[in-house]
């Protein structure tokens, strides 16, 4: 019978990391759609900010009761993955608490320090439910988040939930088996917060406790190898990528916009002619209409956003009633990448479907409320940039398809002929200054 356990964890484990892996892979794939971008430099400084922005959640705390219980959880699932590893040792070999003959006194300590960090996720996790649920935060209300975003936010609370009770749970039922000198269960010392479940179990037989430990203990794991599944198709994937999206972030000075070299070239070349080359072809589009004609890290952006609404809340197109919301455009960029993956998947290779990110998944009404003040970008804690795919699509809108208010096409044509947004002519632009001295 033992080895049949043994024999069924193994398997659940395989399966498990086989499927994880295998969805991580078309996710790789899926952000090296976009377009090349060399973003090696200055590791320096792309180190500080993974270790301040991912590692210390920095922009977090301009909120710091939010901040520090965000960071309880964040400790949490960090720290107690060390006990996770334990317990996969202990389902492979066939153990029971594998490294507590190894670190002696350090084992109690440790596994104290483990309830601790697991009670404190257990707390902020309802507090966040309520935050979500009851007290009705705008951000968390948003017709954005109607649906299955907010119901994967909810699971995702609800599950945490559900696995540290059943690690306390366990620890309590194995304490009371220690004491009963039940065989297997070697004495580890008390367990600072599971101790107060005890008497919960006090009476039962050693048979009923060991099924009640066996039993918790066989959902706690199975139940992390279903959410290791789960966090591919969940916003809470940003766990993960929110270390590479943080050390890739933009170096630039906040709000700089990138010109076009296709746009810059033709300028040089109508000023200077002979810099022109003989072989020169123009420029297959201008800025992004789908996914593939974005950057692969704005395809990371996306993949990373955790939708926490705190660009949208931060956005004054947004504030003002404007339809804009820089998470949908997030979610929404995210969204077609994964319709674009399930194509990739069914026929091997991208087959037109008729659809693309502009217009079927991000309006005009959206792109053409934006100010690109940066607000969104300074808000988001690990420093994704809406901006960055708005400002593509809106290129594309206007330069593709000649798609723009007719404000925009009179600044635009005055700047073409006048060199200023205004209707004056260059020679006429001092005029006034002659009529005042007059």
């Amino acid at each position: 019978m033992e080895y049949l356990q043994q024999a069924l964890f193994v398997l659940m484990a395989i399966s498990a990391i086989y499927l994880f892996a295998k969805k991580v892979g078309e996710i790789r794939r899926n952000i090296f759609l976009g377009k090349a971008l060399d973003l090696s430099d200055n590791a320096a400084i792309r180190w500080k900010n993974l270790l301040l922005l991912a590692m210390g959640q920095k922009k977090m705390f301009k909120n710091i009761p939010v901040a520090l219980m965000h960071f309880i959880i964040y400790a949490g699932f960090i720290i107690i993955n060390i006990e996770v590893l334990e317990i996969v040792l202990d389902g492979i070999l066939g153990t029971h608490r594998l490294f507590l003959p190894l670190l002696g006194g350090i084992y109690n300590w440790l596994i104290n320090i483990f309830e601790v960090l697991a009670l404190g996720v257990l707390v902020v996790c309802v507090l966040f439910l309520a935050r979500r649920n009851w007290l009705k935060l705008k951000r968390f209300v948003s017709k954005d988040l109607n649906g299955w975003p907010k119901t994967d936010a909810n699971f995702i609370l609800i599950t945490e939930i559900i696995l540290m009770s059943l690690f306390l749970i366990m620890n309590a039922a194995d304490q009371l088996l220690q004491q009963n000198g039940a065989e297997h269960y070697a004495v580890t010392g008390s367990f600072s917060i599971s101790s107060f479940l005890m008497p919960l179990f006090e009476g039962f037989s050693n048979s009923t406790l060991i099924g009640i430990e066996r039993t918790a203990w066989w959902i706690h794991i199975a139940g992390i190898f279903a959410f290791l599944n789960y966090l591919p198709y969940s916003k809470h994937l940003h766990i993960a990528l929110a270390f590479p999206n943080a050390y890739y972030a933009k170096l630039d000075s906040p709000g700089k916009i990138n010109n076009m070299p296709e746009v810059q070239n033709e300028v040089l070349y109508a000023m200077q002619p002979e810099l022109a080359p003989a072989n020169a072809a123009p420029p297959a589009s201008f800025g992004a209409k789908d996914v593939f004609d974005l950057s692969w890290k704005n395809l990371l952006d996306a993949y990373s956003c955790t939708e926490c609404g705190r660009c949208t809340a931060e956005c004054p197109a947004n504030i003002t009633g404007k339809l804009l919301s820089p998470r949908k455009i997030m979610m929404a960029t995210r969204d077609r990448l994964e319709e674009v993956g399930k194509n990739i998947n069914q026929n091997k290779s991208f087959i037109q479907d008729g659809k693309s990110l502009l217009h079927d998944y991000i309006s005009v009404e959206e792109l053409r409320a934006c100010t690109t003040c940066n607000a969104c970008v300074e808000a988001c804690p690990v420093s994704i940039s809406p901006l960055d795919i708005i400002v593509e699509l809106r290129r594309s809108l206007i330069m593709e398809e000649s798609n723009a208010p007719q404000e925009w096409n009179s600044t635009f044509s005055n700047i073409e002929n006048n060199f200023a947004p205004w209707k004056f002519s260059p020679d006429d632009r001092d005029k006034w200054a002659s009529e005042m001295a007059s």
